[in-house]
């Protein structure tokens, strides 16, 4: 024992190592949970239309070009609301942010059940696009303030995985629900279900620094990076940001794509294999749950790199490659004749672009602060659904004179190569504090 000077006996020297002797709670990942419900309803409430496509244009009489006006609204709307929820979740925060925009596209998904025409149809899915489009940047924001980032692309693919269980559960529920009560049930029981999860967010959730259930180990951890930059960059300079253009023109070329399998591959299970609402379940039920793999494994793949010392951009963009030649076979999916085969083919692009999706969000948080992700997230959302937009007019207008879907299954693979040489151009080292702010290498 130290000797005792005057009576006093000297403070013990705490080894290095105590901090990590205290336990570290894991309330981030009950969080994660959160955002992947949010996701997991965010995408029933837009895909039920998808799987009433037959439905819908057997007793309201549409063809697939009126079908394809429906869907564009939804992405328009979806494009703004995406754009101004990103600038949202940066001022008010996620927690009253995402609240907001879960109660309005609840009411406005079950609004669609009330619908009588196409106008009505147009303008309930207008509501609910406008309203959806707060997910994506308040659950990238939440990763960005919950997660290091060498934790961030596992949860950007764990929540993003919701997307994914949210098609698998539509074509589950949704046939069952229409058969048993009528398709406008289907709307309004589904469109419910986000209030449900609302009573568990505002319970919940609290920013990291003032949640109670979080220990100061884990706060640390949370808070492992180096501080961001305390520059602040005006929302309309984010346009003069080279890295934002990088995202944002990447997305607008691989969106399209899982709108795509999103809105007409049920139709083109009816067209092309003659499946109907009682068995076209299975198939759809497949493509998403092979994806729901890809989005887990593409986040978790990136990240280990990262933890074996890649640096996190060359680890992103070297899974995004991957993910790029994972494409390439959905270009025979409207030429083969077996349906499991067509199916398999959609389920691997699928699985691919949902790994995609959970770097590219990941990119966004690697390269710029923290105070911006939203914002640039509601950029690459937007530029992405606008895009989408002309690409379903073009399915519609083409499907509507030729019934072929060579076109849109064609483009897929080219679409994902190009972005990847988008962002290899554009995308600068991580975002420093130095004198350059605007993206340049």
């Amino acid at each position: 024992m130290p000797a005792l000077v005057s009576g006093i006996e000297p403070t013990p020297v705490l080894p290095l190592s105590y901090e990590t002797r205290e336990p570290r709670t894991r309330v981030r990942w009950v969080i994660c949970g959160l955002l992947f419900f949010a996701t997991t309803i965010n995408y029933v409430d837009r895909a039920v239309i998808g799987v009433l496509k037959s439905t819908l244009q057997h007793d309201l009489h549409w063809t697939d070009q009126q079908y394809g006006h429906v869907v564009t609204v939804f992405q328009f709307a979806y494009a703004f609301g995406y754009l101004f929820a990103g600038g949202l979740m940066d001022r008010v925060g996620v927690r009253i942010g995402y609240a907001l925009a879960v109660t309005l596209w609840s009411f406005a998904a079950m609004a669609t059940g009330l619908a009588r025409g196409l106008f009505s149809f147009a303008i309930a899915r207008g509501a609910l696009g406008l309203a959806e489009g707060g997910n994506f940047p308040a659950a990238v924001k939440t990763v960005a303030e919950w997660f290091p980032k060498k934790e961030r692309a596992l949860a950007a693919g764990l929540f993003n995985a919701g997307a994914n269980i949210g098609a698998i559960l539509t074509p589950a529920v949704v046939p069952w629900i229409t058969l048993h009560y009528g398709w406008r049930a289907a709307f309004i029981l589904t469109g419910a279900a986000g209030l449900f999860w609302l009573i568990g967010w505002l319970l919940l959730y609290h920013p990291p620094q003032q949640h109670p259930a979080v220990s100061p180990a884990e706060l640390a951890h949370i808070r492992s990076d180096p501080p961001d930059p305390l520059v602040k960059i005006p929302w309309l300079q984010l346009l003069g940001i080279r890295s934002v253009w990088g995202v944002v023109i990447s997305s607008s070329l691989t969106g399209p794509i899982f709108w795509f399998y999103l809105f007409w591959v049920p139709g083109f299970l009816y067209d092309r294999h003659g499946l109907n609402l009682k068995t076209m379940g299975p198939p759809l039920v497949t493509i998403y749950l092979i994806s729901d793999i890809g989005s887990v494994l593409g986040g978790w793949f990136s990240s280990r790199l990262v933890k074996h010392g890649w640096n996190p951009i060359s680890a992103r963009k070297a899974t995004m490659l991957i993910c790029a030649c994972c494409v390439i076979p959905v270009f025979f999916a409207s030429r083969v004749s077996g349906l499991w085969t067509a199916t398999l083919l959609i389920s691997l692009a699928a699985a691919a672009h949902q790994a995609w999706v959970a770097n590219i969000y990941t990119l966004v948080s690697d390269v710029l602060p923290r105070y911006t992700v939203s914002s640039v997230v509601g950029l690459q959302g937007f530029g992405g659904s606008i895009a989408a937009m002309g690409f379903t007019e073009l399915v519609g207008w083409v499907l509507t004179r030729t019934h072929n879907y060579a076109l849109p299954f064609a483009w897929a693979p080219c679409a994902y190569f190009l972005a990847l040489l988008t962002l290899h151009t554009l995308l600068p080292r991580p975002f420093s504090g130095g004198g350059n702010h605007r993206g340049s290498p």
